[in-house]
């Protein structure tokens, strides 16, 4: 059988991604802080809200207006994901203590990941991913909305308050958006 040339091979590169699947953001999994895994697959159908996090953070507070966008939009199920990293030198370096400062000092009970990079070469393939899509963090406290069918929505730089209109508006049109896993049922008359 014959090699396939060098040619060949470079002419059919792009068939080959052509053909590959487009990544989702529901295609990917974190560790869980508390053990485990959390993954976003769970969540296909339903918009998503994945922060990167940092306990020491001038924007730490904005814990709390996390926790108030799990408590009115996660019941219509919004998954609101901390996702701590100290890319930018502002995190706790053992998991269990930002797992407990942000359940004390700020009222978190939303999944919170393992810390991970959220930049660069080492970057999570979920940052990696919305950096594709959008922007990588600048700093901490960036927030990506993916919708119902896995595409990014929209990212918000660190200075955008969760509870800002424009996060709000953005978030209540994820979750009005018709589900797409959801087979449409025939009238009947």
């Amino acid at each position: 059988m014959a090699r396939p040339t060098r040619r060949a091979l470079l002419l059919a590169t792009p068939l080959l991604l052509a053909a590959a699947p487009v990544a989702r953001g529901h295609d990917f999994r974190f560790d869980n802080i508390e053990g485990g895994a959390i993954d976003l697959a769970d969540w296909r159908g339903k918009p998503m809200l994945v922060v990167n996090t940092a306990s020491f953070c001038g924007y730490a507070k904005q814990f709390s207006a996390l926790q108030k966008l799990h408590e009115r939009y996660g019941p219509r199920g919004l998954l609101v994901l901390a996702v701590p990293s100290n890319d930018f030198n502002q995190e706790n370096p053992d998991a269990n203590a930002i797992k407990d400062f942000c359940e004390e000092t700020w009222g978190v009970q939303f999944p919170m990941a393992a810390p991970v990079h959220v930049k660069g070469p080492e970057a999570h393939p979920f940052f990696a991913w919305a950096a594709a899509q959008s922007v990588a963090p600048r700093w901490n406290f960036y927030k990506y909305l993916v919708g119902r069918d896995g595409r990014l929505l929209q990212a918000f730089p660190s200075n955008t308050e969760p509870d800002s209109a424009s996060m709000r508006q953005a978030i209540e049109a994820a979750l009005s958006a018709p589900d797409p896993g959801r087979a449409r049922q025939p009238a009947t008359g």
